[in-house]
């Protein structure tokens, strides 16, 4: 018997966990600083809905009805000519999901050693700071292991007892952390300037493309569409299960962190431009990686006492929200070597987490060479691909009687419904795939 979620709350707090990730935390708010403030946020929000809550819709649409891991489920799916494209789509998902926790257990990892270097200096532990603080392939190697070891300890309990359980831990404690850093941001100099360019739209903003694409990617990117995530999560799903409810509802509550990290984000450059901290890179604010390992911790410094539990809030929170996006996407793979080669769940963990362990070990040793290419690889190629894909196979790849085309029957709003999937979602996603990946 497949495990299965036990509550819609324990379900919403999972997927949201999984699209809450560094991406929203950083991502978001860089994107929002560098292209028009406001009017970002604003364009953004009407992407979400146009299009990334039915691509988040059909990816959890197609592992629901099928029931399977992304192999099974884009072939199962598929009609009899294009089962062969589905099944090496889905298996792509399966590796695709394997490079991305190589390179985000790294990057987790470093987030980790910054709480817990902030947390040492508190406490006077000036020696064991130097170590977490300065970076080494040793300590690399260490916390890259130590993390993937938590993702590791959640996946093996399985479905209900794990993910769903952490996820209703973890969610509300990165909520209140964040809500915690903004209050204390918002009291000090400089940050009603970030409130207010974050939150007015400049009117002219609205006449650059570049804001259009740059959200469309951005919203795709936020709700982790691409690599079989949320269509594992779909499928643990119980039979009649609300899947346009459910998916308003993941969106919002992403939605709702990626807006509070903005609220934190933004006021903390302008706090941070007010102390004379270097916060721009030619005509835009620097980057997401400088921001939170160089333009942060400098605001940090500049605190004193208070800094270092402001650093160490802040980096806890952004370890969270790697947490719940690792222990998610590693269910691809571990959902796969279940199903598709009848292994118990421990081996199956045992299996998937080495996999994970030996790539990223990889990209420690040879960094350079490695670690961009298979970061661009992941993001840049692979997620806007697949997402086209899961739109392809809703609108037209599916056998007949699908489940769109039985919406359809119901009304007008769900004939526009299926219209919309059909023609107007795989245009923006070819357009994103463009941006991304071509331009």
């Amino acid at each position: 018997m497949r495990d299965s979620f036990k509550s819609r709350i324990g379900f919403v707090l999972a997927a949201a966990g999984s699209a809450v990730g560094l991406g929203n935390i950083w991502g978001f708010p860089t994107q929002v600083a560098n292209h028009g403030g406001g009017a970002f946020l604003l364009v953004y929000l009407c992407v979400i809905f146009v299009l990334a809550i039915p691509a988040l819709y059909s990816e959890m649409l197609i592992g629901h009805h099928a029931q399977a891991n992304p192999v099974r489920s884009l072939k199962q799916l598929s009609e009899e000519r294009m089962r062969p494209v589905g099944a090496t789509m889905g298996l792509l998902n399966v590796i695709g999901s394997c490079l991305m926790l190589s390179f985000y257990h790294i990057v987790a990892g470093w987030m980790l050693v910054h709480a817990l270097g902030y947390l040492a200096t508190a406490m006077g532990l000036s020696g064991i700071a130097d170590f977490l603080l300065t970076g080494s392939m040793v300590r690399d190697l260490v916390f890259t292991s130590v993390f993937l070891i938590l993702t590791a300890s959640v996946v093996l309990k399985g479905v209900e007892q794990g993910i769903e359980l952490w996820s209703k831990r973890l969610m509300p404690l990165l909520v209140i952390l964040l809500v915690g850093l903004i209050v204390y941001i918002a009291s000090l100099p400089g940050a009603g300037e970030g409130f207010k360019t974050y939150l007015i739209p400049e009117v002219q903003q609205f006449t650059d493309p570049d804001i259009y694409i740059a959200a469309m990617g951005q919203a795709f990117f936020s709700l982790s569409i691409g690599l079989g995530g949320m269509m594992i999560y779909g499928s643990y799903l119980r039979p009649g299960a609300q899947l346009g409810r459910l998916s308003l509802s993941v969106a919002a509550l992403d939605t709702l962190v990626a807006f509070l990290a903005g609220l934190l984000i933004i006021p903390a450059l302008f706090v941070a431009i007010k102390l004379g901290v270097s916060v721009e890179q030619g005509n835009q604010f620097i980057g997401e990686g400088q921001l939170i390992f160089a333009v942060l911790p400098e605001l940090f410094g500049s605190m004193g006492f208070a800094g270092l539990w402001v650093g160490f809030g802040f980096f806890i929170l952004l370890s969270i929200a790697a947490l719940t996006s690792t222990m998610a996407q590693a269910e691809v793979p571990v959902s796969y070597l279940l199903e598709e080669h009848d292994l118990p769940r421990p081996v199956a963990v045992a299996i998937a987490m080495l996999v994970i362990a030996l790539l990223a070990l990889s990209l420690v040793l040879w960094f350079e060479p490695l670690f961009g290419w298979v970061v661009t690889a992941v993001t840049q190629f692979q997620l806007p691909l697949s997402g086209l894909f899961y739109l392809l196979v809703i609108g037209w790849f599916w056998k007949r009687s699908n489940h769109v085309t039985a919406l359809a029957a119901q009304g007008l709003r769900y004939r526009l419904l299926r219209w919309h999937l059909r023609y107007i979602c795989p245009v923006l996603m070819g357009l994103v795939f463009y941006q991304s990946a071509i331009a």
